[in-house]
């Protein structure tokens, strides 16, 4: 398996010198976010990342976790590491101080998160989705509750989750029957079973707080009747500390497909005492924060796997030796040349570079939004900073997996037969990375928020948001010859989204089955266009430093070869989706549904 190396000199190069974050973070008064202080924490995580958890990777994969009455036991190594993850700080770098956080920006948080979700996804994800949780009862507890969990969460005493899903509803959460009983103290007795929770029991952290969803019992029926509780695995102490074990459980671990290393749990709650998290029958609203992060945080897997599968096979190609390149010899002293001289491994390889890449400059602009969201100086900075954010997240989150799962599978590809053999690492990443399309919202759940709910209930609005910057770029660059080319395509492709949502739109009115029969197509079109944009700028950026000097022109060199590639061989793919789109419903409708399977 490759030695994990975490990709500073691209997170640095996506940072300071294509979208300017010192600057961004002078602008919004992150006075401590000093070039030393970002640079220092950077490497630290580096560090961490490469020598303890990366190690540990392929140890959760093989021993997984194991479930008993007593609880749920993580890999070997993995308490350890994450009592030196609090012992470092990382879990209160990004929260507020006022609460035991250091105040730095959530930003600068997606950077460690990106290291970490590379070196050992399964292990990150019980830190990880107590972010998610932190910030839900920042924005919608009360002081109480902050005091005492928001607290323990930022010092990494204590660990959070998310509880939504059941048995016998997925996505559709208005079908959830989780019950909520009112107490006399104003507590609540909160029964019923959830599936698929992440992180919901282990032995790394003194206590589990569980953010879950559920009704209250004169709640009205679906989505409008859901509530938000906070229902501890021990119920805390009034001085803070853990007191008696709370009536929740986990009843069973999932068998999975990857991910061995992080207990995905059946958790029942069988009257648990909960404590409502804001208003009632508003806790889906509430549970949004939580979900957007969670969905921010999936979309930075997206880029984890690619960037693994990038590692592992650029190493390989350059080592393994496997006939002649076409044009003659490479290495004539050698029996064969090393397989990164053939065409087709090129393909798979600059493929996987050109999403990593490209996918690093998106998801970090939207951590630019985020940060503009909560600090911004201005109410107006911060609505456009939302309206921004809320468009990108489905676009980040399914392009960006999806994506993700590709590169992933042309690194096994690269490898050939070794990459399905599980020493190599590979299959692994495969394995691990399918689950990124599908938690949070499937990709066909994203592409609906995205067109119906972000874009086609805006009119458009949202959209323009984005369609601005691109306009601006291209006006700005409409003379500079090093990437003409680039904003030429990217002033057609402006105008063709804009257009293209219009037809749907106009189609939606007549049948409503347009929407849905469009949105996958056209979230992977919006998805390229939008890295369309990041490469010309990655491009722009790597021709000013050449043509001023550098001692890193191959660095920037391959930007620009890879901007090439990505507008030559990935872009075109917008086309495929275009038609597809404009195809209509009808082409998905019309069968009978007992018409699908008459071979049988």
């Amino acid at each position: 398996m490759p030695d994990y190396k975490a990709p500073l000199r691209d997170i640095r190069f996506v940072r300071e010198e294509l979208l300017g974050f010192q600057a961004h973070y002078e602008q919004l008064g992150y006075e401590e976010a000093t070039p030393d202080m970002v640079d220092a924490i950077l490497e630290e995580g580096a560090k961490f990342c490469e020598q303890v958890i990366a190690p540990l990777n392929r140890v959760g994969d093989m021993e997984g976790c194991k479930w008993s009455a007593e609880g749920v036991t993580t890999p070997t190594g993995f308490k350890e590491a994450y009592n030196q993850y609090v012992e470092g700080g990382w879990p209160s770098m990004t929260h507020e101080p006022q609460y035991g956080g250091q105040g730095l920006p959530s930003s600068l948080g997606m950077s460690i998160s990106e290291m970490v979700g590379q070196a050992n996804w399964s292990w990150g994800m019980y830190p990880g989705l107590s972010h998610g949780a932190m910030n839900t009862i920042y924005v919608h507890g009360d002081e109480q509750q902050k005091q005492t969990y928001l607290t323990k969460l930022i010092s990494g005493e204590w660990t959070g989750t998310m509880c939504l899903t059941e048995p016998h509803c997925g996505t559709d959460l208005g079908l959830l029957r989780t019950k909520a009983e009112p107490q006399a103290d104003g507590s609540y007795k909160v029964t019923g079973t959830k599936i698929f929770i992440s992180a919901g029991e282990h032995d790394m952290a003194g206590n589990i707080v569980h953010i879950v969803l559920a009704r209250l019992p004169d709640a009205p029926k679906g989505t409008k009747g859901i509530s938000l509780f906070i229902v501890p695995k021990f119920l805390p102490n009034a001085d803070g500390s853990v007191g008696e074990r709370n009536g929740v459980n986990c009843g069973s671990l999932e068998h999975k497909m990857g991910i061995h290393g992080n207990a995905t749990c059946v958790m029942n709650f069988d009257g648990a005492t909960g404590y409502l998290i804001g208003e009632p029958n508003k806790g889906l609203n509430a549970m949004f924060v939580f979900m957007n992060t969670a969905r921010l945080g999936t979309a930075l897997q997206g880029l984890a796997h690619s960037e693994v599968a990038f590692q592992g096979a650029i190493a390989y190609a350059k080592e393994r030796l496997q006939m002649r390149a076409l044009t003659g010899p490479k290495e004539p002293e050698k029996p064969a040349d090393p397989i990164i001289v053939h065409p087709d491994v090129r393909r798979m390889l600059l493929t996987i570079k050109a999403f990593t890449e490209g996918n690093r400059a998106l998801l970090y602009y939207a951590s630019q939004q985020a940060d503009i969201m909560i600090a911004g100086k201005t109410e107006e900075e911060r609505a456009a900073a939302d309206v921004m954010l809320g468009l990108l997240t489905p676009i980040a989150k399914a392009f960006m997996t999806e994506t993700g799962f590709e590169a992933a599978n042309h690194g096994v590809q690269v490898f050939g037969g070794h990459g399905y053999i599980a020493e190599h690492g590979m299959e692994q990443n495969v394995r691990d990375s399918r689950i990124s399309c599908l938690y949070e919202g499937t990709t066909g759940i994203q592409a609906l928020d995205l067109l119906g709910r972000k874009i086609l209930m805006t009119q458009g609005e949202s959209l323009k948001a984005f369609t601005k910057v691109i306009h601006k770029f291209c006006k700005a660059n409409e003379e500079n010859d090093a990437i003409k080319g680039y904003v030429d395509e990217l002033v057609k492709l402006n105008k063709e989204w804009a257009d293209t949502t219009m037809k749907i739109g106009m189609g939606a009115m007549k049948n409503r089955d347009e929407v849905g029969a469009a949105a996958v197509d056209y979230l992977m079109y919006s998805g390229y266009v939008c890295l369309a944009y990041f490469w010309a700028d990655i491009a722009r950026v790597a021709a000013e430093k050449l043509a001023a000097g550098t001692n890193e022109e191959s660095f920037y060199k391959a930007k620009l070869q890879t901007a090439r590639f990505y507008y030559d061989r990935i872009l075109p793919r917008t086309r495929a989706h275009l038609a597809a789109i404009t195809s209509g419903s009808d082409n998905l409708m019309e069968m009978d549904v007992d018409n699908f399977a008459l071979s049988y």
